[in-house]
């Protein structure tokens, strides 16, 4: 199904992306919580929300999805159309309510389903050897995200395969979260070789006191305001370890925490 057609089914207008209404797309997937878009969402997909802000944006680009759809009329303004003008994402706006756009969407897509291709990319058979490193600033959540779409970036370049830097960005990604939201700020090492990319979140912040609790699925100690961006549904460290080969994590009360985030090619 080509994104054109749910611009029609849902009579939404453009915000972004006019060029790219005829690529298609796999599936649809409706939330405003963002940590459970990155931990279910699945890549090619359409993301409904109310969720108007970058950081819905920046999870669709880290989830590999095609574009956004905002239900009741929402258009985001907060340089949401310049970061999907950048990385190729199509951002509509729709007047229907949630119930409403799933229903047409699933009438739509009956109607007439043109599922794409996946194809991945070439893998660059050289040897590789990178090492960067990366600064995350506690609460700046208008900054957060752009470390994990860098991270992203390079590793596409090079040539990994999809799912595998798919798999590293939404780690990358829930790992800057969890610093915006609960650290002071915290270095960022990305380490590549040609059998194995790392990713090292290092941290200054109040730790965790019991990390065992801290994995469980829906265990949050995250804000109302937090949960209003999205965010703080309890999913980040699960969707970590989902998405990683290797995780180390060791944390300080008072002091912060460690990630060690394995990826093996």
């Amino acid at each position: 199904m080509q994104i054109k057609m749910v611009m029609e089914a849902l009579d939404a207008v453009v915000i972004e992306g006019t060029n790219r209404l005829t690529e298609s797309f796999d599936h649809v997937y409706a939330s405003d919580f963002m940590s459970d878009v990155l931990a279910f969402g699945k890549p090619f997909s359409i993301l409904l929300t109310g969720l108007a802000s970058r950081q819905a944006v920046i999870s669709a680009h880290m989830a590999e999805f095609k574009g956004i759809v905002f239900i009741r009329g929402k258009k985001p303004k907060d340089g949401s159309k310049e970061f999907a003008r950048t990385n190729n994402l199509v951002l509509l706006s729709t007047k229907m309510d949630m119930f409403d756009a799933c229903a047409k969407l699933d009438a739509a897509m009956k109607h007439e389903r043109n599922v794409t291709e996946k194809y991945p990319a070439e893998r660059n058979e050289d040897e590789i050897l990178l090492s960067r490193e990366f600064f995350i600033r506690g609460s700046d959540f208008a900054s957060a995200g752009m470390v994990s779409t860098n991270v992203k970036s390079l590793l596409k370049k090079i040539g990994f395969d999809p799912e595998l830097v798919r798999n590293i960005a939404i780690s990358t990604y829930e790992g800057e979260m969890n610093v915006v939201m609960h650290a002071v700020k915290a270095i960022v090492h990305l380490f590549v070789t040609p059998h194995l990319i790392e990713v090292v979140i290092d941290d200054e912040g109040k730790g965790i006191p019991d990390v065992e609790m801290a994995m469980q699925e829906g265990f949050t100690t995250a804000t109302e305001d937090m949960r209003a961006k999205g965010f703080g549904s309890g999913m980040g460290l699960p969707n970590i370890k989902k998405n990683t080969d290797e995780l180390d994590m060791s944390s300080e009360v008072g002091k912060g925490t460690k990630l060690t985030m394995r990826f093996f090619i």
